[in-house]
């Protein structure tokens, strides 16, 4: 048994929004006071303030404003540390209302929210909740209050679990593509094009028709369908496995093309970072490794024979013979997927150059 931290998840009922709603609006005022005093503080003093400093400006606020100290606080260090990252010296302003609102945000800090009789309790009010994890077994950690574009609330909490290691001791290597979302060496595909496409229709129909709770709505089942099959794919990977090897094709680049349609519906960086942190908490290996000439290298013999696919015009090749060694490959993308595999080991086939 392994101990980890793990972020749950669970619906808030909507009775709750109105409440909700205005604690959002306090935490918006807190969020571009700090922003606008941060700006001043350096505009006219050359001073980034710190969390620490932001402190003795808002102490107090939370009980004005309807907010738990703590909350306040969480903000300004989340203030800080945004700004850090981005490097600068002002950021963007929370907006309360309009089209370009933003999502309702409430941060809490450790021990702030605690589970009360079968409800979430925190800054003096129970919050009722489906319940689809057992939240009582659990002691709080931090956690926040999120919207979703369609107003719907959820309470996120990181929490302390306990996970056994998986026994599983396969090694796969897997092949990101379009015809399937991936496809592994030992011949496991997870089809592609299950998300999207078969409401596409529907989507332009309600965009045409201007329905923009309908459109939200689709949006939504469709990020759900993908996100649930991508969990359930990746599970039953790092269960019976021991390695995973995945190849680096990037997603972020392919989007600037004609394929960024189907490239967005297949969900390869959430695979990839679904497989990252599930195989860290299972304590089994996980790497990304360079794909370049997989697809073209012969996973048996590893040479680069003259009748493999080449170009864009061998994208429409999906068997083909290795001159070298006479063996037929009858899937290119599980050929590619061992070759994958053996990069991964560090063995290096033949005719694929170490970059």
């Amino acid at each position: 048994m392994i101990k980890h931290t793990k972020t749950l998840k669970v619906r808030i009922r909507d009775k709750h929004r109105p409440l909700l709603n205005s604690m959002t609006r306090s935490v918006n005022f807190v969020w571009n006071f700090v922003n606008e005093l941060s700006q001043r503080s350096i505009k006219e003093h050359g001073v980034f303030l710190s969390a620490y400093d932001v402190q003795k400006y808002t102490n107090g606020a939370g009980k004005d404003l309807g907010l738990h100290s703590q909350t306040v606080q969480r903000i300004a260090a989340e203030y800080v540390t945004r700004r850090k990252q981005f490097n600068k010296a002002r950021l963007n302003w929370r907006k309360t209302g309009g089209v370009r609102r933003s999502l309702g945000w409430i941060p809490v800090n450790t021990a702030a929210a605690q589970w009360k009789n079968g409800q979430v309790y925190h800054n003096g009010h129970y919050f009722n909740v489906w319940d689809s994890y057992g939240l009582g077994q659990y002691r709080f950690r931090s956690a926040s209050f999120n919207e979703d574009a369609r107003g719907r609330w959820y309470f996120n909490v990181v929490v302390d679990v306990q996970a056994e290691i998986p026994a599983g001791q396969d090694r796969i290597g897997i092949d990101l593509g379009l015809t399937d979302t991936a496809t592994c060496s030992d011949g496991t595909k997870l089809e592609a094009g299950c998300f999207y496409r078969d409401l596409e229709e529907k989507l332009a129909v309600a965009q045409r028709a201007k329905n923009k709770t309908q459109v939200k709505t689709i949006h939504a089942k469709i990020a759900n369908r993908r996100k649930d099959t991508l969990h359930k794919f990746s599970r039953t990977l790092v269960n019976r496995c021991g390695e995973i090897y995945v190849g680096n094709v990037s997603s972020l680049k392919l989007v600037k093309t004609k394929m960024a349609k189907s490239v967005l519906d297949a969900g390869w960086g959430q695979l990839k970072t679904m497989l990252d942190y599930k195989c860290a908490h299972a304590g089994i290996v996980f790497k990304e490794v360079n794909e370049a000439y997989t697809t073209q290298t012969c996973s048996s013999c590893g040479s680069l024979p003259e009748s493999r696919p080449k170009g864009i015009a061998g994208l429409g090749i999906r068997e083909w013979t290795c001159s070298a060694c006479g063996v037929t490959h009858s899937d290119r993308d599980v050929n590619a997927a061992k070759n994958i595999l053996a990069v991964g080991h560090g063995r290096l086939v033949v005719g694929i150059p170490l970059l």
